[in-house]
């Protein structure tokens, strides 16, 4: 029977900085074997993880020296698996499986998904693992670095929203996380904002005498239009991801 048991533990930022954050999934009986002794069958996984912030935890012993935990941080301590000799399910936690073993460090995700519109983790339909790679380099890239990786991973599901377009609409380009929250949103489709001004962000051009509004090609604006709904829910650009028949995205 596996259980989480609240033990504090520490992880080391860029700077060289402890921060705490919650227990590691712990496995009643078992004891920490370190990250060398899981290589001996899980060569490829700990080559890249070892690279990554994961592999930075540790946990404070009785003496105040810390201990490495690394690959035992999420999958609980490996003695017994060891003993084993190993195998799927057998002493060993999968947080494939379940979120709850990385919620136990990203809270604020935890959070996230409780949002009314979110990704379906929290209901089995989907994993962590789907979208970010634990044991390698991608769990966390500096900023303006995860565009292209970011918009596979949505690629994945949302194949019709990001295959190429005849016209295309540019804030692709900029990754779907312009425009969507990624774990979850108190917006419908997930976005970033509900109304109109999610799309005057990049579209507010040029000022009116009665604003807000948007100058289009006519010379003409947006004002009577924007009191009908968001450019999407009123009926005009409703090919919001890209158009192959038209280049200001109606159909």
């Amino acid at each position: 029977m596996v259980a989480i048991v609240a033990v504090s533990i520490f992880a080391f930022s860029c700077a060289t900085i402890d921060r705490v954050v919650v227990a590691p999934p712990m496995i009643p009986g078992a004891k920490y074997v370190g990250m060398e002794t899981c290589g001996t069958c899980h060569e490829k996984a700990l080559k890249d993880f070892k690279t990554t912030f994961h592999a930075r935890i540790s946990i404070p012993d009785p003496k105040g020296k810390r201990e490495g935990v690394g690959c035992e941080s999420c999958h609980g301590a490996g003695s017994l698996h060891v003993e084993a000799g190993g195998g799927r399910g057998k002493f060993i936690i999968n947080p494939m499986k379940n979120p709850e073993v990385c919620f136990q460090c990203h809270i604020d995700k935890q959070a996230e998904f409780n949002m009314p519109y979110h990704h379906p983790v929290k209901e089995g339909r989907m994993s962590c693992q789907d979208c970010h790679n634990p044991h390698g380099e991608d769990i966390k890239l500096a900023k303006g670095k995860f565009v292209n990786r970011n918009n596979e991973n949505c690629s994945q599901c949302h194949r019709e929203q990001t295959r190429p377009h005849v016209f295309e609409h540019a804030a692709l380009r900029e990754g779907c996380t312009t425009c969507h929250a990624v774990h979850g949103s108190i917006n419908s489709k997930m976005l970033v904002q509900r109304d109109t001004n999610l799309c005057l962000k990049c579209h507010a051009q040029a000022p009116s005498a009665a604003p807000p509004a948007i100058q289009i090609d006519t010379g003409g604006t947006h004002n009577a239009r924007l009191s009908q709904g968001s450019c999407m829910s009123a009926g005009c650009h409703t090919a919001i991801h890209g158009s192959n028949a038209n280049a200001h995205l109606r159909y």
